[in-house]
This record gives C-alpha cells, structure tokens and sequence, in this order.
C-alpha cells in the first residue's frame, strides 16, 4: 500500500472527526495506489458511513482511466479501535474487496485492512512502501 494513500486516509479522518469519513482504495489485485475521499451520506455519520453514490461511480470511472480499479473502501472509527464494528458487519456487501479501517482512539492513528469474504472480515497484513 502506498505511504501517500495511508497518509490521504488519515489525514481525511483526522479531518473529518468526530464524523466518519469514507472513500474508495484504487489500484491492482496486489497494490493500493491512491485513497479517493467520498462524502459520508450517512444519516447518522458519527456512527457510520455510507459512500455517496457519485462519489462511487465517479471513482470507477476516474480509476478505470488511470487504468486501475477500485479495490476496496476505507473509513474511520474516530473514538474506537480499527478494527469492525457490529455496524461494519451489517451493512458490509461487497465480497472480496479490502475495507482499510483508521482507528482514532490511540495515537498514532491505528491502521487496518480487512477483506470481507462470505459475511465475515479476515484481517489482511500489508507492507507499506514508498
């Protein structure tokens, strides 16, 4: 996972505390390149997030003409850990996608990525890279 895309997250949850943020991951089956924010379209955005449709599909669309794709979603916990939520795993629908979670509650930011296979989340180790 690009430093950058880590950085972009994290500075958008900082920024959009004590809301959730939430955005889409691009890149490849084996590289995160960039974090694209989106607004949370949530009703209740201090307890979830819901990624605004034009949002969605203007990032596919972006994606596909940099060539890349759009492998996952990202958001924020701003008072709890990284790790997902009874809410995360309700409304979570897109298998085999990464879902990257910025926990607020410690300092530094915790940072974790998950992929969610058949209903459930798998914690997935990544290697940051310049």
């Amino acid at each position: 996972m690009a430093r950058a895309a880590i950085d972009a997250v994290v500075a958008h949850a900082r920024a959009a505390a004590p809301d959730e943020c939430c955005g889409l991951l691009i890149g490849t089956t084996d590289d995160i390149v960039a974090a694209r924010p989106a607004w949370n379209a949530a009703d209740d955005a201090r307890r979830r997030y819901v990624v605004d449709p034009k949002d969605h599909f203007d990032g596919r669309r972006d994606a596909r003409a940099r060539g890349l794709e759009v492998v996952g979603f990202y958001h924020s916990h701003p008072r709890s850990p990284a790790a997902p939520s009874e809410t995360d795993r309700a409304e979570a629908s897109y298998d085999d996608y990464l879902y990257l979670i910025v926990g607020l509650a410690a300092e530094p930011p915790q940072v974790a990525c998950f992929r969610l296979e058949r209903g459930n989340f798998l914690e997935v180790p990544f290697v940051t890279v310049a």
